[in-house]
């Protein structure tokens, strides 16, 4: 294992991946914005979890997924530099072509060896408009996306869970229904610091080094109730 002069264990990377839904139905209900500001919120808090773990160097990607995918935030960018710019919604939803473009960056390269866990967070409302499932199996074919804590949060009732507990493909791990607005922030933030911190604990690291267990991820926190006209 490297290790700093001194004999202190070497920081290792660790990519955090947002994957998030734009397809028109985020649109209804202020769900798109309640997202953007989901992660807004997480942000100063993902800032402070990385800064205190000296023994990861997170860095922070993010795609969407409507009409295709594309790279919201392409380059992988230190939590500390890490900015937000708002999403909008309009289209499909074609969440495998968003796996499919982070997939390739979990090769080795542009990977390396070296590396902690990745995170996956996939956020959707609704049902994949392309062929998800090839892509997950494409996904799950490399080591680090076996390797990978893979999160889904499904945004309100009509989010498609059988899609999200492929991507997933953890029976210990289950989908995080969001039907509200304070729900999702708790969700986000959660996955955004404790799995964060998880994945970069010393268990996780022996972990990275060749074993295929799952990374021991924290409970996640209770939905929030919300009243009838706040529920998605």
């Amino acid at each position: 294992m490297n290790r700093r002069p001194g004999g202190e264990l070497a920081s290792r990377p660790l990519h955090f991946f947002w994957i998030c839904d734009c397809s028109g139905s985020m649109q209804a209900d202020g769900k798109i914005q309640s997202l953007n500001n989901a992660i807004k919120e997480a942000a100063p808090h993902m800032q402070k979890a990385a800064e205190e773990n000296p023994n990861a160097q997170v860095f922070v990607r993010a795609v969407r997924f409507s009409d295709g995918a594309q790279w919201h935030v392409a380059q992988p960018t230190l939590a500390a530099d890490f900015r937000w710019t708002d999403l909008k919604a309009g289209g499909m939803t074609d969440m495998g072509k968003a796996i499919s473009l982070v997939a390739d960056q979990l090769r080795i390269p542009p990977m390396t060896e070296r590396a902690l866990p990745p995170i996956l967070l996939l956020v959707s409302d609704g049902q994949p408009t392309d062929d998800y499932a090839a892509a997950v199996r494409d996904l799950l074919d490399l080591p680090w996306g076996k390797r990978a804590v893979r999160i889904a949060v499904a945004i309100g009732e009509d989010a498609d869970q059988d899609a999200l507990r492929v991507f997933v493909a953890n029976p210990e791990m289950p989908i995080l229904q969001a039907n509200n607005a304070e729900t999702l922030v708790n969700y986000i933030k959660w996955a955004s610091t404790a799995v964060l911190k998880a994945a970069s604990a010393p268990a996780s690291q022996l972990r990275a080094e060749g074993a295929a267990a799952h990374v021991p991820v924290p409970a996640p926190p209770p939905a929030s109730a919300a009243s009838p006209v706040d529920v998605w």
